[in-house]
């Protein structure tokens, strides 16, 4: 997409039924980026930000393994458990406000699935367009608890060595998430940089508009957000990417 740094702020609500939807029966998926199946060349990607999927994966199924490479995969986990293996030799579960973190680099195979035969899972993943190319492979998972996101957000995904976070990426690119019970909370933006923001579950205010459960705001030049209300929240900081 490409970017001029004269164009004005933005502050764009997108309701969550304008986003792409199928439902493949083992697969209830929503694209707010084109991906796979939704193809449009109009919504690449907002700033670094070049995939993000709301995915609900019946029991027992999930994604087989496939390949990527030159890209930062990060999956958080809203509900259930996600079952993790790749050709690197690494396995994991990771289960609600659970993150998984993979830097694609040079190239690597995994493998994503519903590691429960009774329950549904629920994730988001989004893949952010690297700093570097050509790095190694490489894979990681952290779990947090409620309280380290409640009322306040929490870094988990960073790339800014100023930013403090347990995950890093090679792109300038800030994930913080929130679980919101009142607030306000506030987020602070240096000009000229994308912000993406998405309500997982619940109802927000935020800058004075109404969200509610799948909605998001694409955010560019804005100084400050600020978000009240009751809900689970993901919140992208991002550079702007060459045209």
């Amino acid at each position: 997409m490409a970017t001029t740094t004269s164009r004005p702020p933005v502050f764009d609500v997108v309701r969550s039924a304008q986003r792409f939807h199928a439902n493949r029966g083992w697969l209830d998926t929503y694209h707010s980026f084109s991906f796979a199946d939704y193809d449009d060349p109009a919504n690449l990607n907002w700033g670094a930000l070049r995939v993000f999927n709301d995915d609900t994966i019946a029991p027992g199924t999930g994604f087989p393994a496939h390949p990527h490479a030159d890209m930062e995969i990060v999956t958080y986990v809203l509900g259930g458990e996600l079952a993790h293996r790749d050709s690197m030799g690494n396995e994991g579960v990771v289960g609600p406000g659970g993150v998984q973190f993979m830097s694609a680099g040079t190239g690597v195979r995994h493998s994503e699935f519903n590691a429960s035969a009774q329950q549904p899972l629920h994730l988001v993943q989004m893949w952010v367009l690297p700093g570097k190319l050509g790095t190694a492979p490489s894979y990681g998972q952290m779990a947090f608890e409620t309280d380290e996101r409640r009322n306040k957000w929490l870094a988990v995904v960073g790339g800014d060595a100023a930013v403090e976070a347990p995950i890093r990426i090679t792109q300038d690119a800030t994930l913080r998430v929130a679980r919101l019970e009142g607030g306000p909370i506030v987020a602070e933006m240096a000009p000229k940089r994308y912000g993406f923001l998405f309500v997982a579950k619940g109802t927000v205010e935020a800058n004075g508009e109404r969200l509610s459960e799948g909605d998001a705001v694409r955010l560019y030049d804005v100084a400050r957000l600020a978000v009240s209300g009751e809900g689970e929240l993901v919140f992208w900081d991002l550079p702007e990417v060459a045209p």
